[in-house]
Formats: structure tokens, sequence, C-alpha cells
């Protein structure tokens, strides 16, 4: 039940009719969303929701533990239980094949020759997401900014919570869990702003990265021997935008959805593309990991506490670490890992020359430049199947074929489309917005239809699923 599909648009409706209901009364709103959200999950695969239940267990009862006793040592030790057995069930069902490949290619030079069965647990959905949000909560109640005295219910239910279970944002306790008690509200302009901000992910996901991901990418990323370098080029740049649209399109419903349950979700990018610098890219670019590997992990490490050698260790560690929860494959720590040294040549710099406190046009044009191609670069290795395609492709594109014929009006259009709305100020989309909520509510009723009709029109491909699902 993908959230750009009519099967979801019926059950939010559903969902929604009954939460508002019995929205004054708690034991009947949280069973609503619960029982919602254990049935949307169950739509894609039933199976993980034991192991989540197992997991939920395991780790209320640590939290529980940590509130009950005072003592640093037993604490530290119930929430270094709760993140091992976090990270022990993302590493079983996602890395442990890799880790066998791995090992086997390691040993075949030394004509070593083990025998084993490929581990085939098939990895559920959604899994990355679930293990760093439950680390984040059992964390937080370590270090005193969360709240242990959650029942085992809400914690589920924080854990599951449909807007966001498969594909993020990574949602702290503080900005949901502790919201379950209070009686929800929502005002008629409340929810114009929500169903404004789903008709916007749906335009970002069907209109525009659908259409750049049949049209250019897909068929290139194919056969990248078989179009010019120009179109290489294209379909690269094609990509990135595709992979933004898709994914802050699939957050833009997610924080809409959620909006219409009286609950507000953390914003996830923020005009990524226009960063100055890889720093600020990071910054902008899927926030709610970017602060949960900075809060959970980089901090840890030290941070910028330490000294200078030892920072750059932390960012390069943080970037590999960052780009294998993408997935188990070893590009994707190449991918970190290039994120990584870049960060690295970033902050040396500014520790040689400083940070200019008002950096000009032409310095603002560069930064912005750089940083794109960077992000573009790299994403070849992120869209490729392996590094040796990826190394492929990269040859295509500087091989100088001419030629740009495959690259239809359409995707132009949508390139077109891509690079305006990004580049949009952000006052344009809540001016838009503000207006909607204006409108009386049969007009926006017909605009709604009018839009789904339009998007049935001109998106022509097929409904493609969210590329973030595979993470």
């Amino acid at each position: 039940m993908l959230s750009h599909s009519l099967q979801y648009l019926v059950f939010v409706i559903t969902v929604f009719a009954l939460y508002w209901a019995v929205h004054r009364q708690y034991w009947p709103r949280l069973l609503t969303l619960l029982i919602a959200s254990v049935y949307f999950y169950a739509a894609f695969t039933p199976f993980p929701l034991i192991i989540f239940l197992v997991g939920v267990a395991v780790d209320h009862a640590l939290v529980k533990g940590m509130a009950r006793w005072e003592s640093p040592g037993v604490r530290k030790l119930l929430v270094t239980l709760s993140v091992v057995s976090n990270l022990g069930l993302l590493a079983g069902f996602k890395y442990l094949e890799m880790l066998r490949q791995t090992a086997l290619a390691l040993l075949a030079p030394w004509g070593i020759e083990v025998r084993t069965e490929p581990f085939s647990l098939l990895m559920p959905v959604g899994l990355s997401f679930y293990v760093f949000q439950a680390i984040s909560y059992t964390v937080d109640v370590y270090r005193g900014k969360a709240s242990a005295e959650h029942n085992i219910l809400e914690h589920l239910l924080y854990m599951l919570f449909f807007p966001r279970v498969v594909s993020g944002p990574i949602v702290r306790a503080s900005d949901l869990m502790a919201r379950f008690r209070d009686v929800p509200t929502l005002t008629p302009d409340d929810g114009g702003r929500a169903m404004f901000r789903i008709a916007v992910g749906l335009v970002k996901k069907l209109v525009i990265a659908d259409v750049l991901g049949s049209g250019i990418v897909d068929p290139v990323f194919a056969a990248p021997e078989k179009y010019a370098s120009a179109e290489c080029v294209v379909a690269a740049i094609a990509y990135t935008f595709e992979l933004y649209y898709d994914f802050s399109g699939y957050s833009d419903i997610a924080l809409g959805v959620a909006a219409l349950f009286g609950f507000k979700f953390p914003e996830n990018f923020n005009r990524p593309y226009l960063a100055k610098n890889l720093g600020e890219f990071w910054n902008r670019w899927h926030m709610s990991l970017s602060t949960w590997l900075r809060d959970y992990l980089y901090r840890p490490l030290g941070g910028n506490r330490v000294s200078k050698p030892r920072v750059l260790f932390n960012l390069m560690t943080v970037m590999v670490l960052g780009g294998l929860w993408h997935g188990a494959d070893w590009r994707f720590a190449v991918w970190g890992a290039v994120h990584g040294v870049a960060l690295g040549v970033l902050r040396c710099w500014e520790w040689t020359v400083g940070k200019p406190e008002k950096p000009g046009i032409p310095r603002v044009a560069v930064g912005m430049l750089a940083t794109f191609t960077i992000v573009v670069l790299t994403r070849v290795v992120f869209r490729a199947p392996d590094m040796t395609h990826a190394g492929g492709f990269y040859a295509r594109m500087l091989a100088g074929v001419p030629g740009i014929a495959n690259v239809s009006p359409l995707v132009w259009g949508m390139l077109a489309a891509a690079v305006f709305f990004h580049a949009t100020p952000m006052k344009l989309y809540t001016t838009a917005s503000e207006l909607f909520v204006r409108l009386p509510v049969p007009v926006r009723a017909v605009a709604i239809v009018l839009l789904g009709l339009g998007i049935r029109h001109l998106s022509a491909v097929e409904t493609r699923p969210y590329v973030y699902l595979q993470f």
C-alpha cells in the first residue's frame, strides 16, 4: 500500500474518520492508530511484525529498567544492550550475506575455500528506519531527554506509526510519543495546509520523479554503452533530481498525513541542491538521518571537541557508516567515503583560511556548482548496481561520444520544472498553501480532483515504488 496509491487514500480517509470520532478518549484514539498502523505494515508483509513486536518488548523492558535503576553502571549496561540488540537485528537481516561474500573474496586469493550457504533472510520493509528510531528512544531515555513512563502500546505505536514507518522520517520520541496522551486538535486551516502538503508530495513523486526515472534514468543506467556521453551526463543529473523529488515527495505526504491526525513531524529536506558547500548540503538533505548521525554517532565519537586528526576520523567514520546504512553493498561505503574525504578537505580548508562571514555572489555560485557536481558524480555509484557498472558509466560520460537525441522533450521539460521548483523560494510555497486554505471547501475538493486527473494524464508511466523502500 504505497502512499501515492488510491488504496492508501481510501485507507487514510477511513482511519481519519474513525480517529476523529473518538479523538477525545485516550484508549480508543490510541488503539485506532495502532490497529491502523499494524494493518498498514501487514499490507506490505506481515511476518516482520513478529520481529518488531519482540524488539519493542525488549526495548520497553530495558527502558523501564533504566527508569527503575539509578546506578549509572546499570543504566549504561541496559542502554548498551538496547543498542547492540537493535544493531544486531539490522546486521542479521541486512549485512550477513554481504559479509559472507566479502570473507569468501578475501580468502580466495589464499587458496582457502569455505563452503557456506547464502544467507537468504528477507529484510523487513523499513528496518533501517525502525532500528535508528528504536535506538534514538532508548538513548534519549538514558540521557534524560525522553520519558520512560510510556506504556508498551505507546512504544509500539511510536515505532509503527503508519505515515512514517516505511521510509521515515526518523522522528524523536519528544516529537511523537510525548504527544500521544494529548487530546489532538485540527483546525480547518491546518487541515487545508496538510492537504496542500500531500498534493505537493504527489506531484513531486508521480509527475517529476517518475517521469525522470522512466524517461531517462532507468534506460541509460541499464545500458550506458548504448547512449552518448552527454546523455549519460543528463541521466546522472536527472537521477539526482529524481531521488530528491521521490524522497522529498514521500516526506511531504508523510508530514501532511501526520498533520491530519494532529502530529507535527520535523522537516526532512530544505532545498539541498542550493547548498554552498558539502557540509551545508548534509544539513539540508535527509535531515532526520543527518541529525541522527550527528547526535548518536558523531558527537559520541567526540565530534568537534577532539584533535583535528580525530575530527577528520570522526567525519570519515560517520560518512562510511551512513553510506552502508543505505544498503548492504560496499559501493555504498565507497559513496560515503568519497563524501567523507570531501568533507574532510572542506574542514581543513576552513581551519586554514577560516569561514567567510559573508561570501560574495561569485564565491556562492562557485560553491553551489562545485557541491552539486560532487553530488551528481557520486550519485552514479549510488544508482549503479555495482562498482564495475559505475566505472563503465563514468567511462561513457568521459568518452566524448556526441549526440543527445534520446533525451525527449518531456524529459527536458521535467528537468526544467525540477530545477525551477527546487530554486523557488519557500515563501512562494507558503503563499500558495495559504491561498489554498482560503478557498471554500468545495473548491478545494474540486482542485484536488483536478490535480489527480492531471497527474493521471501527465504521468503516463507505470507507478513506481519509492526509492528509499529498499533501505
